[in-house]
């Protein structure tokens, strides 16, 4: 009897082990992708979705081209014009139009644009808009290559991102970081959301491609945070989101401006204090600090110290929502505005007129 409850708990011990033994080696070969030499970790490396960004570069990186520009020199003799680097540009549509930034390309006699199969054109200036620094160029071409865009996907701080461009006419150069920041504005006279970025931006990589992993564009590298006579290298660097840049772009190859509202004022947030004065709720909208003599707000009778409170019958939280609103509306609509005027709300229309055009 002994010997035979022995037997059955050896038998009970031995199954055990079996089982758990087969449990560990179907674990490890689960975690090792069945072979044993291209496990999980391996296995993401080699195609690309994490360990290397090569597959986003495939993708991304023909339709950033090099632009040059053939500059004629007046006070010299006849031919001798010199072709020089000026920056790079992404090729957005099959038809040959390309976004590269106003600055890249302001001063240049004749652009050419190279691609990166070692192909070159001579482009046609579509329109340029200095306020957000950007600019289409137009190439006519067969099999040109576009780069992938998805418009709904949102940036968010963290995200791993690549910028192509050729700096220092070096080439086409790919640089990693992350998106440091978004809704950077105050860094020009624009309407510019930007994109803040560690991604190295120099000289020559303006009008290029800021990608995802995916390799779709979110956005046109701008410019690179200066102190000084220094140049870029802090790690602080700008790209203009897709999304305006996309916008931006259909205007130009439409108009061959950017149109803009104005309203002929400038204005202020409401300070706590002010808001204490002007007997209000809270500090939304927007203080009208200045009227344009001959402007819309002028004759719709609008005055300074008035607070804008809604446009359209949106509320109007503060100065940047309120222009790029004023920006986006076509001139020569009337517009519903609510204001508060010495304590009292009242409705004021108003025909929004034309913002001049700027020549950078």
């Amino acid at each position: 009897m002994n010997i035979k409850n022995t037997l059955h708990y050896l038998g009970k011990a031995v199954l055990f082990g079996l089982i758990m033994a087969a449990i560990f080696l179907l674990a490890t070969s689960l975690f090792n992708g069945g072979n044993g030499n291209h496990g999980l970790l391996q296995s993401a490396s080699h195609d690309g979705s994490e360990l290397s960004f090569a597959k986003a570069v495939r993708r991304a990186a023909p339709a950033v081209v090099n632009i040059y520009s053939l500059s004629i020199d007046q006070n010299r003799p006849l031919n001798s014009s010199s072709l020089q680097g000026l920056g790079s540009g992404v090729i957005m549509s099959k038809e040959g139009y390309i976004l590269t930034n106003y600055h890249v390309i302001k001063q240049a006699d004749e652009i050419v644009v190279a691609l990166q199969d070692g192909r070159k054109f001579t482009s046609e200036v579509i329109g340029s808009d200095p306020e957000t620094d950007l600019a289409v160029l137009k190439i006519e071409g067969d099999n040109l290559p576009i780069v992938p865009i998805n418009l709904d996907i949102p940036v968010q701080v963290g995200d791993v991102v690549l910028a192509i461009g050729n700096p220092y006419n070096l080439g086409q150069t790919i640089t990693q970081g992350i998106i440091s920041a978004t809704g950077r504005n105050g860094l020009s006279t624009g309407y510019l959301d930007f994109l803040q970025t560690d991604a190295a931006i120099n000289a020559g990589n303006s009008g290029g491609a800021l990608i995802d992993t995916r390799g779709e564009l979110i956005g046109i590298n701008t410019a690179a945070f200066q102190i000084g006579g220094e140049g870029g290298g802090h790690g602080i660097n700008f790209a203009i989101p897709i999304k305006l840049a996309h916008s931006i772009m259909d205007k130009l190859i439409q108009h061959g401006r950017v149109i803009r509202g104005a309203l002929g004022i400038s204005g202020e947030a409401l300070s706590p204090v002010f808001a204490q004065i002007l007997n209000l709720p809270d500090t939304k909208g927007v203080l009208i600090t200045g009227i344009d003599a001959t402007g819309p707000a002028a004759k719709a009778q609008l005055m300074p110290k008035d607070v804008i409170i809604k446009y359209e019958g949106e509320e109007v939280p503060g100065v940047e929502m309120l222009m790029d609103r004023i920006a986006e509306t076509m001139p020569g609509k009337k517009v519903m505005m609510t204001i508060i005027r010495q304590g009292k709300p009242q409705e004021i229309p108003v025909v929004i007129g034309e913002k001049p055009v700027s020549n950078g």
